[in-house]
């Protein structure tokens, strides 16, 4: 190259540059300031307390924090797809967000089971600690990606109640033969102690126990039960929660549609959602206890703990039906020991901690015989 061209390339390199990065700048600025409409499914009642409410509370935060960019309409159980089919929803486009639990899709993803609730696991905080420092997010996001779907935990339920009855149970041998609705690793759990299982979404367990088509169901709690009116179906009223220690309620996003969105709006997704994993853990806290003095005093509902040997066969046959799903398959087996070793460690803690704590606040035991 001649020298007196050399300058005027330099000058031409230069210009080429500027005007690309005045390109870049011009498409990241509408890119800024382009909106997002996206719908959410659920498994839930529209606006159902406590869960069916952080969806809700998830679409307001987005709203406000993206000052409009990025809106969530959000459609409960059956307005746009049926409560188990949210998964597949997201899964395909038809709707960028769901909220739900990730035991309803044992079918596709069996592994995904140990997200939701593990017989005699961990409570909502141990879980929370595991998903979010134990390397439980990352192992649940890889069963979700040949899906296409990411996932974030969307609140927790805190100890469930062991269910409603419409006979008492005062042995094993009174489950034998009923029919329950109970989802999940509980599910088979129950099923191996002679109880028929029945799959069903929230929306349909009041009909379904009144009718005589279950005898029997689990819900979430009594802020819920409450809601649903499960008391003027059933008699009896079972705890503790031992095939839910917690149920982590989860959030999936279609993988491509939150490619699509800037950075900003993605960090205001994920800040919203961990809000709404806190605030619907504090709302069960907070409301079930009223609910439960509600049912009791107002409605007359029969407290009834689960007799200890109906207690000790259940863990047995948790053992055996949580070992069979980790052994299912590499994946599965990875979870597990993560999940099991992060256990093991936050019970030795907890034992001298949480568990001391409240045996001393509480020295008499059990007050609610």
């Amino acid at each position: 190259m001649k020298a007196k061209a050399l300058p005027v390339a330099i000058a031409m390199t230069t210009a080429l540059s500027a005007s690309l990065l005045v390109v870049s700048s011009f498409d990241n600025q509408a890119q800024a300031q382009e909106n997002f409409r996206w719908k959410m499914v659920t498994s839930w009642p529209k606006n159902f307390p406590g869960v069916g409410q952080g969806p809700e509370r998830l679409s307001q935060l987005v709203e406000e924090m993206s000052d409009g960019r990025l809106t969530i309409e959000v459609f409960g159980a059956g307005q746009l797809v049926p409560g188990f089919e949210v998964f597949d929803a997201v899964s395909d486009g038809t709707a960028e967000l769901g909220h739900s639990a990730s035991y309803y899709w044992k079918g596709k993803a069996p592994e995904a089971q140990f997200f939701a609730a593990v017989p005699f696991g961990m409570n909502a905080q141990e879980m929370n600690a595991w998903l979010y420092y134990g390397g439980g997010m990352e192992l649940w996001n890889e069963v979700y990606e040949p899906f296409g779907v990411d996932v974030m935990v969307g609140g927790a339920s805190g100890v469930q109640m062991g269910g409603w009855y419409n006979k008492e149970i005062n042995s094993i041998e009174d489950l034998d033969g009923l029919k329950m609705r109970m989802p999940g690793l509980g599910g088979e759990v129950m099923s191996r102690m002679g109880v028929a299982i029945v799959n069903m979404p929230g929306g349909e367990i009041f009909t379904s126990l009144q009718s005589g088509a279950i005898d029997a169901t689990e819900w979430i709690g009594p802020y819920n039960d409450l809601a649903f009116g499960l008391h003027q179906a059933a008699d009896y009223y079972y705890y503790p929660g031992w095939h839910e220690p917690t149920v982590m309620f989860e959030t999936i996003v279609n993988e491509e549609a939150l490619a699509e969105l800037p950075a900003d709006l993605q960090a205001i997704l994920t800040t919203a959602v961990r809000d709404i994993n806190a605030s619907v853990l504090d709302e069960y806290t907070a409301r079930n206890n009223d609910a439960l003095e509600t049912l009791v005093n107002e409605h007359e509902v029969e407290l009834r703990r689960i007799p200890d040997d109906v207690l000790a066969q259940a863990r047995e046959y948790s053992a055996e039906v949580i070992a069979e799903l980790a052994e299912s398959s590499e994946l599965g087996t990875r979870i597990y020991d993560s999940y099991r070793t992060f256990q093991d460690k936050v019970e030795n803690y907890h034992a001298i901690s949480e568990q001391a704590y409240y045996n001393a606040r509480n020295p008499d035991g059990d007050t609610t015989q």
